[in-house]
């Protein structure tokens, strides 16, 4: 497994319909993006968001960095976008599972 974590915050006064096109457009095509595993993202309440992404190898991940469209879209999020982010990757991170039994 390949995780990506990809911390932002967004400038104010963003054009929000157009964000969440975009955002909307990239999610999906990430999900048909050969090695893809799962997306969740997380906004917290001072409007940091977190969003995770899982991707079956390094090279899965990389390859969806350079996807011809997703790479347009990251442009146009820090020209338009973002205040700031920082994106962290970890191959083969260490994970611990609970779950509870069902009753």
């Amino acid at each position: 497994m390949f995780l990506v974590v990809f911390r932002n915050r967004k400038r104010a006064n963003i054009d929000a319909a157009a964000y969440s096109a975009d955002a909307a457009r990239m999610e999906a095509l990430a999900r048909a993006q050969p090695g893809f595993v799962s997306f969740k993202g997380y906004t917290a309440d001072d409007g940091e968001v977190i969003a995770l992404s899982e991707w079956a190898s390094a090279d899965a991940a990389r390859a969806w960095g350079s996807h011809p469209d997703h790479s347009a879209t990251q442009s146009r999020g820090r020209a338009e976008y973002y205040q700031d982010y920082t994106l962290y990757t970890c191959d083969n991170p260490r994970t611990h599972h609970f779950e509870r039994p069902q009753s």
